[in-house]
């Protein structure tokens, strides 16, 4: 049965409209970014099958172009449609820090950590660069590992922080596996960072480990 025959309030587009995005399921999400679906299935049956082929959303956001294109019903368009949709997200989220303190806008963070790090297939350390008033000056992504490790060198910390004129900065990096509870090389590595930028009067105020979910934060954990 086509979606267009369904109770009005069983149709994704007017369940996002009367009760907000967040009670739409993964498959529904999907279904309105695919728009329509193949002869026979409708949008929402569509996103459920490539949800299972992919193995999830979090798959689907991530894979390469060859990969997503080879999902049933997608293409190039799908696919360039998606990434400047990821993109719009990460803009707005970062404008938002710019504007406001990090101290008050905590889950703007967090959730602008997860838009940058959370779908990437190998471990990433970024850098959030605040000015006095912590708000933020400049992301940055300053090491790249394999898929279980990151070389991160604290000089280059310091040597970034120095050229943004940094008053502060939030460490953060993502775990593939998506599992994001902080390793003691995680908890080592904040630690010697910390200390380095100590000795240039730069605050360390955070650590965030990236993966599903919530990301962690070490501060609030009393780890930093």
């Amino acid at each position: 049965m086509s979606i267009k025959h369904w109770p009005e309030q069983e149709r994704p587009r007017e369940k996002l409209i009367q009760q907000g995005a967040g009670a739409l399921s993964d498959s529904e999400l999907l279904a309105i970014f695919l728009r329509t679906g193949t002869q026979g299935i409708s949008a929402v049956e569509l996103a459920r099958q490539l949800l299972t082929q992919f193995g999830g959303l979090r798959s689907l956001m991530s894979a390469s172009r060859e990969e997503f294109c080879q999902g049933f019903g997608l293409g190039d368009a799908k696919y360039t449609q998606l990434q400047a949709v990821l993109e719009m997200s990460k803009r707005h989220l970062q404008e938002q820090l710019m504007r406001e303190t990090v101290f008050a806008s905590a889950e703007h963070v967090r959730t602008y950590l997860s838009s940058q790090l959370r779908h990437s297939p190998r471990e990433v350390f970024a850098v959030l660069f605040l000015d006095t008033q912590h708000r933020l000056i400049r992301y940055q992504e300053l090491f790249m590992g394999t898929i279980d490790a990151a070389a991160v060198y604290p000089r280059e910390v310091v040597k970034a922080a120095l050229q943004y004129n940094a008053a502060a900065v939030i460490l953060a990096h993502n775990h593939p596996s998506g599992i994001a509870e902080p390793s003691q090389a995680d908890i080592s590595i904040t630690d010697k960072i910390k200390r380095a930028l100590d000795l240039v009067d730069v605050r360390l105020l955070d650590h965030f480990v990236v993966g599903d979910g919530s990301p962690v934060s070490l501060a609030e954990r009393g780890l930093v």
